[in-house]
């Protein structure tokens, strides 16, 4: 079975298809701009705080105190943040640790506190087991053209795999 991190949470949340391309290591983020400023913001955030704590293929950035703390650029993607944040507080609590959890944003100035409820690890579980069901499948979940494909590492692998599949 494979291990879970914070980015297939993410991608999971954003785009089923980013999360199997990820996961097969096709891998176009490195050198994605959005990808480089929020590595430029962890890196920066995090000079002064205890830093990184590793469980499994999670990488949570900040325990401060009694709170697990993400630092984001912007709230663009809240809902996407917080099922990140609650995998890492779920995580935690399979460790006998319970906290709560902090996103701040930077450029709005804005903190959001996250919760870890019985209904939320529900639909954790949930999310967990759909992601182990992309993970070892063979092909690609089907192209959904979303909002923010535009902006996507892997936007030119989906735009120009799915013209090829329209050609033919």
């Amino acid at each position: 079975m494979h291990s879970i991190g914070g980015l297939h949470i993410q991608y999971y949340e954003v785009c089923k298809r980013k999360l199997w391309l990820y996961s097969k290591q096709i891998g176009f983020e490195t050198e994605h701009e959005r990808v480089i400023e929020g590595t430029l913001l962890h890196e920066s955030s995090y000079a002064r705080k205890e830093k990184e704590l590793a469980i499994d293929e999670a990488v949570i950035d900040v325990i401060d105190g009694e709170f697990v703390q993400e630092t984001k650029l912007s709230s663009k993607m809240q809902r996407v943040d917080e099922w990140q944040l609650l995998y890492y507080l779920y995580l935690l609590k399979q460790k006998g640790i319970e906290k709560r959890g902090k996103i701040a944003y930077t450029k709005e100035k804005k903190v959001v506190e996250v919760t870890l409820t019985e209904e939320k690890e529900r639909q954790l579980k949930r999310k967990i087991a759909d992601i182990h069901s992309i993970l070892k499948s063979q092909f690609a979940p089907k192209f959904k053209k979303l909002p923010y494909c535009k902006s996507c590492a892997y936007f030119d692998f989906c735009f120009i795999t799915e013209e090829d599949a329209d050609a033919t």
